[in-house]
């Protein structure tokens, strides 16, 4: 059972999320917020496995809610997607440091947001496609970073690393590179541990900014 706690200040929207959601029987809501401080604290005392939370909320914004998720070592099995009415170039990016495993826009389809929160659960990251468009724009128009943050990886770590940003799954990354599943999977454990990076989605955001992978990657 995937345990699900929503964090937005508005009720209607709370209520359509929790609606889909209830719907599931893989999926249980365990607890909702209409601010951060108090969603906050329901993370602390539920321990869910998603948090629903949105971007710009009274009090404690979603960024800053999920930065001091991210800061917290009690809380580490909590994935967080953000949801905004927009998806903005720098709330995604300042998400994505902050430690969100995904950016959803509210106006996504309900299959399409089942789907999102399954993924988040099993720790893999998410981003819909609107954001990947913006997030892909940003990298064609500003410099990347060094790369130097790299050079802890091993050359079988890079070119995992370098797949997961460009979108491939475990098994995927597994087929491309020969390898078994579970090889492919200890191979982007050990970088994410290297690189201290919480989830997938910060490694893709670092994989652009370092320019291990680029808009023209094959």
């Amino acid at each position: 059972m995937i345990r699900v706690l929503l964090i937005d200040d508005q009720p209607l929207i709370r209520s359509g999320f929790r609606a889909l959601l209830d719907l599931e029987d893989d999926i249980e809501v365990i607890a909702e917020a209409g601010d951060g401080n108090e969603g906050l604290a329901l993370i602390r005392e539920h321990l869910p496995d998603v948090a629903l939370i949105d971007i710009q909320m009274p009090l404690v914004d979603g960024i800053e809610a999920t930065r001091r998720i991210a800061d917290d070592p009690a809380l580490a099995q909590v994935h967080v997607v953000i949801l905004t009415n927009y998806g903005l170039d720098a709330y995604i990016l300042d998400a994505l440091r902050a430690g969100a495993a995904g950016f959803l826009v509210k106006d996504i389809h309900p299959e399409d947001f089942l789907h999102a929160v399954r993924v988040a659960a099993r720790g893999d990251a998410l981003l819909a496609p609107s954001i990947t468009r913006k997030l892909i724009h940003r990298y064609i128009t500003q410099p990347h970073h060094t790369g130097a943050v790299l050079d802890a990886l091993t050359n079988r770590e890079r070119e995992a690393v370098a797949l997961v940003a460009q979108g491939l799954s475990n098994d995927e990354i597994a087929d491309r590179l020969i390898i078994s599943p579970h090889t492919a999977k200890t191979h982007i454990n050990r970088a994410m541990t290297k690189l201290h990076v919480r989830d997938r989605a910060q490694l893709v955001v670092l994989a652009y900014e370092s320019g291990l992978v680029t808009t023209r990657s094959p």
